[in-house]
Formats: structure tokens, C-alpha cells, sequence
């Protein structure tokens, strides 16, 4: 056990302290984040906020392009989902979780392909594109952002998008050094699983509260 202790710190030798502290602070809001996401608590979004402006701050430093611009979509797509999840259906009760129209199964392409577009561009107009992990966070980027949206508007199908974006990002993020984050990425797959088969028992139900 002692050894994977030692392994685990060694990635961090070289790591500034307030860094390191930054990256266990954004985990856990991270963390709980995604934990009131599968409950339907609106304190999903304040949580993420958090999470996503510190990851904003450590993958600028880490040099990271990909990754930061996952987490300032994040940030701006937390405000409006926070805006979103807050309408109400009638006096009582709010925006139920619903499945994925035809037109926004479209728009979820749209959103894939000019993302995948988008990163290529950046990753190409910093001399980025000089290693297999630029293409994989050019997918991975992809799939987040329109797991994030998907969510934002509470549908079911975003969680599809999270765990297969969280399943390429474990072994990711342990191959660029980042231990927690990827630690995090693996407690989000088993979280995203029992999302889904929680907002799939809440469909089409208009809850009266977001506080839960």
C-alpha cells in the first residue's frame, strides 16, 4: 500500500503546493457536483462553478488547452443550466428530465463536429498537435460538451455521453500526471451509471422541489 502512496505523491515532486491543494479542492466540488447532478439538486451548479474555474486555472498553468476550454464551457454552461433547471412547467412544479428530440439529437452532432473543429484549431495554432493525448482531448472535449448541454437541458441521454468521455479520461489523466482528476473521472463513471438509472426513474416527472 506504501508503494502506491509513494507513487501516487511522486507525480507531485515537482508540482508547486498550492496547485496540488487547488487540484484536491476542485475534485471534491467536482465530486459533489456530479452527486447532485444524479439527484436533480440544483446545487449541482454552484458546486460545478467552483470546480470548473479552478480547473480553468490549473490546466492554463499545466498548458492543457483542451482540457480548459472543457471547464470554461463548463463555467458558462453551468449558468445556464442553473437559469434552465429554475423554469417552472406551472405554479408548483419545475423542467422535468425528458429524453433527447430529433432536433437536438441533431444539434448534438453539430455541436461534436464543430467542437472536434474548434480544438483542432487552437491545439494547431499552438503547435499543440505533437502527441496521441491532443487527440484524445480533442474527443474528449467533444463528448463533454455535448454531455453538458444535454444536461443543462436535463435530458436523460447526457449521461450516456459522460460515461463514455469519463471512461477515456481515467487512464488519460493518469498518463498526463493529474493522480486525483483522474481518480475523479473514475468515481464519475460508477456516479454517472446510477444517473442515469435515476433521472431514467424520474422521467417525464416535474419535480416540485431542486433542493433534495
Amino acid at each position: 500500500m506504501n508503494h502506491i502512496f509513494d507513487w501516487v505523491f511522486a507525480q507531485y515532486d515537482d508540482v508547486p503546493l498550492h496547485l496540488t491543494v487547488l487540484e484536491i479542492i476542485a475534485v471534491v466540488f467536482g465530486f459533489l457536483s456530479v452527486l447532485y447532478s444524479k439527484r436533480e439538486n440544483i446545487l449541482v451548479y454552484p458546486t460545478g462553478i467552483i470546480s470548473t474555474a479552478i480547473f480553468v486555472y490549473i490546466l492554463w498553468v499545466y498548458g492543457l488547452l483542451g482540457d480548459m476550454l472543457i471547464n470554461a464551457y463548463y463555467f458558462s454552461m453551468s449558468i445556464y443550466g442553473w437559469y434552465f433547471w429554475t423554469r417552472k412547467v406551472d405554479a408548483t412544479h419545475f423542467i422535468p428530465v425528458t429524453r433527447t428530440t430529433t432536433g437536438e439529437k441533431k444539434w448534438s452532432v453539430i455541436l461534436f463536429i464543430l467542437t472536434v473543429g474548434f480544438v483542432f484549431g487552437i491545439y494547431g495554432l499552438f503547435n499543440r498537435l505533437d502527441s496521441w493525448t491532443s487527440y484524445a482531448d480533442t474527443v474528449t472535449t467533444a463528448i463533454f460538451f455535448v454531455g453538458m448541454w444535454l444536461m443543462a437541458r436535463k435530458k436523460l441521454e447526457n449521461w450516456t455521453y459522460w460515461i463514455i468521455g469519463d471512461l477515456i479520461s481515467v487512464p488519460l489523466y493518469m498518463y498526463k500526471g493529474l493522480v486525483f482528476t483522474s481518480l475523479q473521472y473514475a468515481l464519475f463513471t460508477v456516479i454517472a451509471i446510477f444517473g442515469y438509472l435515476a433521472w431514467k426513474k424520474n422521467l417525464n416527472r416535474s419535480p416540485e422541489t431542486l433542493l433534495r
